[in-house]
């Protein structure tokens, strides 16, 4: 519900702040005082676009500010889903600043334009003459009669489930893909996993076999120098190992007399240890060096084997090919296993679908129950006001697919004329039938639904009399359950207000400015006098004024 209206600097108001009641409000005003004004201020709380001209003063920021009720409409997930500050009284202000910039928060927090659009959808709804696409929408038929069908709890499910089968699908094309893919590949990788199996190897194996071959290529200048060193080293009188053993037993004399001699025996020790040990290893080497050529063959072919197979897989190491390994003989067995995952997404699917198809035929049911009666309901309004052989249809018909909403299509025929048969309501409806249905199709949904504050902007125009009388009575009827607006030019409509503003022009010192007031009750008798007779007001028109409000 809009409590509080503020407005600074926009078009011809200056500054103006007005508070709103529930039920049903009434505003009039001379054409051009600045009705249009008003609503241009509330598009720009609903997200509307606004530039520089909106200013009235180019050096000032233009400030829209509204304050709405929310506490009835159960938003606290609409305002979570967009990260807002959920207040019970939310607060949506606007600002264009001189640069043409403009700012937008809800509850004091910055937001963009389409989340303050998509918030505002649940707070205010303004509906002209001209404002009736909504009405040519299919999906916004199939709502009108889900919405008085009570689906609500149906769709949910519905939707839910559709979701889940959506989901299934694609994981059923994704493992039907996959499967193909490796059915196309199965025969080659079967080929290439066997190769390596084959091959046998060992993560080490390169190295190994490499350090082996570089020995056995180059074997008699291994022998060579193997047998220089121990020739160097074991020569009975000027060997090393004798030469640095006979240092060792004299500095071993010298070790009692002091502590640095005693660190230089251990030091000599130790290097005559390790240098026997280094002989000792080389005895080792020069009794295991044997030319084997055909050893040597055996490693060149084994090796040129590793390294063709490293080529064909485009890697560098054994390792990589034993990752390889490893990778096809999962995919083997990813292909063995395939056909069972895909048997058990196709049951998943078959029960989600029986699931869809039960809930599509629950909601299809509940809608040809409802549209009989909500035709009779849109009638018994429509056929007032002004179209008394104005015929309305709900076409149901049964689609080969799910949809968002069920398995109908839903398609609101109309016609406003004797013997005329019923067709889709875009092309049948006049603008001023087409807003008089709306009028009818919001006053049934007020009934059913929480709808959100709305505005009738002089959707009255054409009609006077009985028809204006009618109107005014839907209007008022449907504020009982919410908080309705009718701008108008007639005083049948005018009375039935529970509160009536009126815009005006005020000028001082030669500078117009918009204003709007809230008439008392004897204000009230003048407004809707003058709306009946004009600025000369009579006695009569006073008369019939009091009549009407009464």
């Amino acid at each position: 519900m809009l409590l509080t209206l503020a407005i600074k600097n926009y078009a011809l108001i200056d500054s103006l702040e007005i508070n709103f009641s529930d039920r049903f409000s009434i505003i009039t005003g001379e054409t051009g005082a600045g009705k249009s004004i008003l609503l241009g201020a509330l598009g720009l709380v609903l997200g509307n676009r606004a530039d520089l001209s909106s200013l009235k003063d180019e050096e000032q920021k233009c400030v829209v500010e509204a304050h709405f009720d929310v506490s009835k409409y159960d938003l606290k997930s609409v305002f979570e889903a967009s990260d807002f500050d959920y207040e019970e009284v939310t607060i949506i202000r606007r600002e264009i600043l001189p640069s043409g910039k403009s700012r937008a928060f809800v509850n004091d927090s910055p937001v963009n334009l389409q989340e303050l659009q998509g918030l505002a959808n649940f707070l205010l709804d303004i509906h002209s003459q001209h404002q009736t696409r909504d009405l040519i929408d299919e999906s916004y038929q199939i709502r009108i009669l889900d919405a008085v069908a009570q689906n609500k709890e149906l769709l949910a499910v519905f939707k839910k489930d559709l979701g889940v089968f959506k989901k299934l699908q694609k994981e059923l094309q994704r493992l039907q893909a996959e499967k193909q893919s490796l059915l196309n590949e199965q025969e080659y990788n079967n080929f290439l996993l066997e190769e390596l199996v084959q091959a046998n190897l060992k993560e080490s194996e390169q190295e190994e076999l490499e350090s082996e071959q570089e020995v056995l290529s180059n074997i008699e200048f291994v022998k060579e120098n193997i047998d220089k060193v121990l020739a160097l080293a074991k020569e009975e009188e000027i060997g090393i190992l004798s030469s640095v053993n006979e240092a060792k037993n004299s500095l071993q004399k010298l070790a009692s007399l002091s502590k640095e001699y005693q660190s230089l025996f251990e030091r000599i020790n130790s290097i005559y240890i390790e240098l026997d040990d280094v002989v000792e290893e080389c005895v080792g080497k020069q009794e295991q060096i044997v030319d084997d050529p055909g050893r040597l063959v055996y490693i060149n072919e084994r090796l040129q084997f590793i390294y063709n197979l490293q080529k064909k897989h485009n890697v560098n190491t054994v390792a990589e090919l034993l990752d390889i390994q490893n990778q096809l003989s999962e995919k083997a067995t990813k292909f063995d296993a395939i056909d069972s995952e895909i048997d058990q997404a196709e049951v998943q699917k078959e029960i989600v679908f029986n699931r869809l198809e039960k809930t599509a035929d629950e909601i299809s049911g509940s809608r040809q129950l409802t549209a009989p009666k909500l035709e009779q309901a849109l009638l018994e309004i429509v056929r007032p006001l002004g179209m008394p052989d104005a015929q309305i249809q709900f076409e149901i018909k049964p689609l080969e697919q799910f949809s968002e909403t069920g398995k109908d299509s839903v398609s609101l025929l109309f016609s406003a004329n004797k013997g005329m048969k019923p067709g889709p309501i875009k092309k049948m409806a006049s603008g001023g039938e087409m807003s008089r249905v709306m009028l009818a199709v919001k006053a049934v949904l007020a009934q059913s639904i929480d709808l959100p504050t709305i505005i009738f902007d002089e959707i009255d125009t054409g009609v006077s009399g009985e028809v204006a009388l009618k109107m005014g009575e839907i209007m008022k009827e449907m504020s009982k359950k919410m908080q309705v607006f009718a701008i108008t030019h007639l005083p049948q409509i005018a009375a039935k207000g529970n509160q009536h503003y009126k815009v005006f022009k005020n000028e001082v010192g030669g500078v117009v400015n918009s204003e709007i007031k809230q008439l008392d009750a004897n204000e009230r008798v003048v407004e809707i006098a003058e709306m009946l007779s004009g600025k000369n007001i009579t006695d009569s028109a006073l008369a019939h004024a009091q009549t009407l409000l009464n």
